[in-house]
């Protein structure tokens, strides 16, 4: 494609853009690992000059189904989600968090137990390492959706301890969408999270039998938190991490890993015209059109990310032969 047929383009703050760029250039793929250096070099670089050499060593290609087709694909969003928990179980922190269990390397490609069985049976539940107890069932589900999240941890000596769960393996148990059961059974009139909030809270009594329809679970790992890993999302499936509105989780087997992308979605949650990085993935991100925004943390983000359901073009930006 030429240049002037991507929408937006030229009119982008690329400076915004560089941060994700220069992560993906700490774990380089082909063809990217030979122009990792001169994006270094770009980094004090003025607008004018990232843009000159971005349309001097880059040629922009539209991203098609696989098919051929050029009808849009769909656009979502994904956030890490931030809660309080202690190391501890306690009369209100009642719900653990998982760290891979030894059984996990034996199991092979072999999915171990259930939800409903790590949630009722003893014996499973001794073989679970816990990393920390959360209030809410609901939380632990998100938080193991987002793939996750930064917690505010009470230690048992009163400290307070700010860490990051990320995603480290699951249980091997395909994902099922909560909100559609509740859907399919008429029990809400839409998917999002505050009427499955609602819902749990007015049947109390059925909160285990709506978990359970999902019999995935999500292992995590615990890393520390400073100031500096603070400003930036967890890592992504590449292996970098993510950068709040610069980063999207794509299809692998469509787009490779630190591929810039230009990215175009209108819908009536976000006007979006920006270059972005492939840096991560997701099992529910499956097609060549078809990408999951990181909205970064917080409540603003939970809002746009929760919205984000809308129309999506590509341009994949793949290196010249020659500069």
């Amino acid at each position: 494609m030429r240049w002037r047929d991507l929408p937006g383009w030229g009119r982008d703050a690329l400076h915004e853009a560089w941060n994700a760029w220069l992560r993906s250039c700490e774990r380089p793929v082909a063809p990217w690992t030979a122009l990792c250096a001169e994006v270094r070099q770009l980094t004090l670089a003025d607008e004018a000059a990232r843009h000159a050499w971005v349309m001097r060593r880059l040629q922009p290609y539209r991203v098609l189904a696989a098919d051929g087709d050029n009808r849009p694909g769909l656009l979502t969003g994904y956030y890490e989600p931030e809660f309080d928990a202690s190391r501890v179980r306690t009369s209100t922190h009642r719900v653990p968090l998982y760290a891979p269990p030894g059984a996990l390397a034996a199991a092979g490609n072999r999915p171990l137990w259930t939800r409903q069985q790590i949630d009722t049976d003893p014996a499973v539940q001794a073989q679970l390492p816990v990393l920390a107890w959360l209030a809410d069932p609901l939380d632990a589900l998100l938080l193991q959706i987002q793939g996750s999240g930064r917690l505010r941890v009470q230690e048992p000596d009163g400290r307070v301890s700010y860490v990051r769960l990320a995603f480290a393996a699951t249980n091997g148990h395909p994902y099922q969408s909560v909100g559609r059961w509740l859907l399919q059974r008429g029990e809400i009139r839409d998917g999002t999270w505050e009427a499955i909030r609602a819902w749990a809270a007015a049947n109390p009594q059925r909160v285990d039998e709506l978990l359970w329809a999902n019999p995935r679970v999500v292992f995590f790992r615990e890393e520390p938190l400073s100031a500096l890993d603070a400003q930036f999302g967890p890592r992504g499936a590449q292996g970098v991490a993510l950068t709040p509105l610069r980063s999207v989780a794509v299809d692998r087997d469509a787009i490779p890993y630190g591929t810039p992308l230009w990215l175009v979605s209108s819908g009536p949650v976000a006007r979006l015209q920006r270059l972005v990085l492939a840096q991560d993935t997701g099992s529910a991100i499956v097609g060549a059109v078809r990408a999951d925004f990181f909205t970064g943390w917080g409540d603003g983000a939970y809002t746009l990310a929760a919205g984000l359901k809308q129309p999506l073009q590509l341009w994949a930006l793949w290196p010249r032969s020659q500069p």
